[in-house]
């Protein structure tokens, strides 16, 4: 052999670099992060380090696997969580906003197979489920109103949003793990400053009916501690009306000569008749 080598050296070269490239293709190298359909002669014939539930990174189908040369081809499909980004979408909410909204979601190919025969690779994957995930987006934004996307409330509306794309990734071989909202805001220009209008008047009306019901609330209350004043003074009167007489005069003449409680002052001068009945008080009568 030695000798053939000696004699035809260029031809034993090449043959050693076939024999290498023959074994290289022959045994393929699966990594931890890619599961791989083997496709005979167009015809999927086995998976390789195929995603299963739960399965640490790194388990038994990864490392070196074997194919036929020539053959056999390989379709290497991600096992990783993948995005899909969504374009912004328009939605109109049901308190007339109009809102731009930026969405993605975040999937995986749990199915390599179904994958391979109903789409053949992750590309067509997202351009499939890119304009599902905005005509959900669509429908379940459109049916609440602006303010639940400010709220705890809107991971329910997500949640019904990746149980609807599920469905339709599931034809693909793929399961949604997430859906979520980037970006919700309204339209720069005109329809911005109306929905600011709006907005702004919608909440002077509820600010005056609110002060409305509280000024209510304290007519309401005045007039039933005035109710209630009156009551104690006539009980007061009844049991004693020459005590009241006596305070109501004193209270006048507070009020009269030195000023109310509300800080206005009494006239500077006054002039009566010692006999003037305002004055029985002080003369003892």
């Amino acid at each position: 052999m030695l000798s053939t080598f000696k004699r035809y050296p260029m031809a034993s070269l090449f043959i050693g670099l076939a024999i290498i490239a023959i074994l290289a293709l022959s045994f393929p190298v699966a990594t931890e992060t890619r599961q791989g359909v083997v496709v005979r002669f167009g015809n999927p014939d086995r998976i390789i380090n195929p995603y299963v539930e739960g399965d640490i990174a790194g388990g038994e189908g990864a490392g070196i696997t074997w194919r036929i040369p020539f053959a056999e081809n390989i379709v290497w499909i991600d096992k990783r969580v993948r995005d899909i980004d969504m374009d912004t979408q328009q939605v109109l909410s049901t308190d007339q906003l109009r809102l731009e909204v930026d969405a993605f979601a975040r999937y995986r190919i749990v199915d390599p197979l179904q994958m391979y025969v109903a789409a053949g690779n992750e590309e067509r994957v997202e351009a499939a489920l890119r304009p599902i995930l905005g005509s959900q987006l669509r429908n379940e934004l459109g049916r609440r109103p602006f303010a639940l996307l400010l709220s705890p409330e809107r991971e329910g509306v997500m949640e019904n949003i990746r149980q609807g794309l599920d469905q339709v990734a599931a034809q693909y071989g793929a399961e949604i793990i997430d859906v979520r909202i980037k970006q919700a805001d309204l339209p720069q220009g005109s329809p911005l400053e109306s929905a600011y209008i709006r907005m702004r008047t919608a909440r002077e009306q509820e600010a005056r009916s609110i002060r409305a019901q509280g000024q209510k609330q304290a007519q309401i209350i005045r007039a039933d501690a005035q109710a209630e004043a009156a009551r104690t003074y006539a009980e007061a009167f009844n049991q004693d009306p020459d005590f009241y007489n006596f305070y109501r005069a004193m209270e006048s003449y507070r009020v009269t000569f030195i000023g109310d409680s509300a800080g206005a002052a009494a006239p500077s001068s006054m002039i009566l008749s010692p006999d003037n009945e305002y004055l029985r008080e002080f003369n003892g009568q």
